[in-house]
């Protein structure tokens, strides 16, 4: 089966990008601790990553594996992959526009402009501030950074599965959000089926199931409490195949699910997660996902921008 990116691709990634990411650490913990069925399960926490999510994984590979014009770099993104972007275009020394939809919350749009990206907000949904970023991309010249559906965007997110195999070699089982799909497909083209890879999405954003069922990206609907990071209108188109092949039907939890994963993540382990960040570890504390006895299942925790807990 061809496939947008190889495993040579992502280990070339990971060697350009390893100086300027973080190799995330994982933690153990029993989801009876969390009032679930007694059940050990590691986390993956990515939301530790630089500008608070695995955005920055695609960002510093196509930021260092492509020429980079006067005019920047220029990205569309629900808050995430901006600040991903702005992030690595400041480390780099690289003028950086970042175009989010009005739903992207004010914690990523602070982050992005605390970075020192010029930021444009362009309608109401992921879909939007796309085509805002692509007419500027043509009156500038500027170098497009896609957030999903891009070679270098998903080897530099394929990353995230090289290092989750080598540091949790008895993983049976990785259950990843999906929004664009741009992180799942890295993993799956870098596991290429070693792993069972279960994906999660928000039954208000059912981009991948969508697809699943029509056996196309197809417009879905991009509601619900995580609209700013799991619902751009499609998956991807690179990825799909990769999904066919290689991913499990996804698993849908629903906006209660949601809140109470980071509720239960932040008052059982003091992790602080987005919707978003939160969706994978909902599948398992909602039932949703049922591990099998002896599945060693592996949660993606994937991102930390929110207001949800204030020191101010």
């Amino acid at each position: 089966m061809p496939v947008a990116v190889t495993a040579e691709h992502i280990a070339e990634a990971e060697t350009l990008i390893r100086p300027h990411i973080r190799r995330t650490p994982t933690m153990r913990v029993d989801m009876q601790d969390f009032g679930a069925e007694p059940c050990q399960v590691d986390l993956k926490l990515e939301l530790l990553q630089h500008s608070g999510s695995f955005k920055v994984r695609g960002a510093f590979t196509n930021l260092l594996g492509r020429e980079v014009q006067a005019a920047g770099v220029v990205a569309a993104s629900g808050g995430n992959h901006g600040a991903a972007v702005a992030y690595a275009a400041r480390k780099l020394g690289v003028p950086a526009h970042i175009f989010v939809p009005s739903v992207a919350s004010k914690a990523k749009i602070d982050l992005i402009r605390s970075y020192g990206a010029e930021l444009v907000i362009g309608g109401d949904r992921y879909a939007d501030a796309l085509a805002a970023s692509e007419k500027y991309v043509v009156q500038t010249g500027a170098m497009a950074v896609h957030a999903f559906d891009q070679q270098e965007t998903l080897a530099g997110q394929g990353t995230l599965g090289k290092e989750i195999e080598e540091d949790l070699l008895h993983i049976t089982t990785l259950l990843v959000a999906v929004g664009g799909g741009g992180l799942i497909g890295g993993i799956a083209s870098w596991m290429r089926g070693r792993v069972k890879i279960v994906a999660v999405e928000s039954d208000r954003a059912p981009t991948l199931y969508d697809a699943f069922k029509a056996g196309r990206p197809v417009d879905a609907p991009a509601g619900g409490i995580a609209a700013d990071s799991l619902a751009p209108r499609q998956v991807g188109q690179l990825m799909f195949p990769v999904a066919q092949a290689f991913i499990e039907p996804p698993v849908l939890v629903t906006d209660e699910d949601i809140l109470n994963a980071q509720k239960v993540l932040w008052s059982g382990a003091r992790l602080v997660t987005e919707p978003g960040g939160a969706a994978a570890f909902a599948a398992v504390l909602s039932g949703k996902y049922r591990p099998h006895p002896g599945e060693r299942v592996c949660v993606l925790v994937c991102g930390s921008n929110t207001t949800a807990v204030d020191f101010g």
